[in-house]
């Protein structure tokens, strides 16, 4: 007697391009939106998500989170939830610039944050966003079961959760990030184990090559602001 086979699909979507002018990292500071290329990002993954059998979509509570989930949650006629488990990373050095011959790092006395970069020491432990991350993935997989659901994060943790999943070490090169803006990193449930990781750029052509996954860096365009 042959079993249905329990199969979820769980995304965990980047959010689009945020509007920065200034070049702040704002990691989990209020009043940061998705830009108008941001907008459009969200609404080309909603788009190719319309035909899937999308049953939950969650998002980070800051904004630019929550922009990006609106259009995906609204074409499948689902409320939004918010789940605080997929918020931006902690970081000392949140509502300042960063870069190495500028910014924060000029100052001596924040010198002190970036001593061990295996845990790391400038912010939230790896380990931390592992936890939470993978709680928020297992409530949305319950929340789905036998169907597809959709979380909106932010970078770091997303990268964070895929790279335990695959058994990587969390300390990493942020360069070397397979997470451009608004992408899919999507977690294959069987019952409750994960049996495979996908990745996917549905907005590829909308991100700045800059952006990109792997891209070589550009010169006053290479700080990180926030993700």
């Amino acid at each position: 007697m042959s079993q249905t086979r329990d199969i979820t699909v769980v995304h965990l979507m980047r959010h689009g391009e945020v509007a920065n002018p200034d070049g702040i990292l704002y990691g989990r500071l209020p009043g940061y939106h998705l830009s108008e290329l941001g907008r459009q990002m969200a609404d080309r993954v909603a788009e190719h998500l319309a035909s899937r059998d999308v049953t939950y979509v969650a998002a980070s509570p800051l904004e630019r989170a929550q922009e990006t989930a609106t259009p995906i949650a609204k074409a499948h006629g689902l409320d939004l939830a918010t789940d605080p488990r997929l918020i931006e990373a902690d970081n000392i050095f949140q509502g300042k610039t960063f870069g190495v011959g500028d910014g924060a790092l000029r100052r001596p006395g924040n010198w002190k944050h970036l001593v061990n970069p295996f845990r790391p020491s400038w912010g939230e432990p790896y380990v931390e966003q592992v936890i939470r991350m993978m709680g928020a993935l297992d409530a949305a997989k319950d929340a789905a079961r036998g169907h597809e659901a959709v979380l909106v994060s932010h970078q770091l943790p997303i990268w964070s959760v895929r790279s335990y999943v695959e058994r990587r070490r969390l300390w990493h090169d942020p360069r070397r990030r397979q997470c451009t803006l608004a992408s899919l990193t999507s977690f294959t449930y069987d019952g409750d184990r994960i049996v495979s990781v996908g990745y996917t750029e549905p907005a590829r052509d909308l991100v700045p090559t800059h952006l990109l996954a792997g891209a070589k860096p550009v010169k006053g365009k290479d700080k990180a602001f926030g993700a």
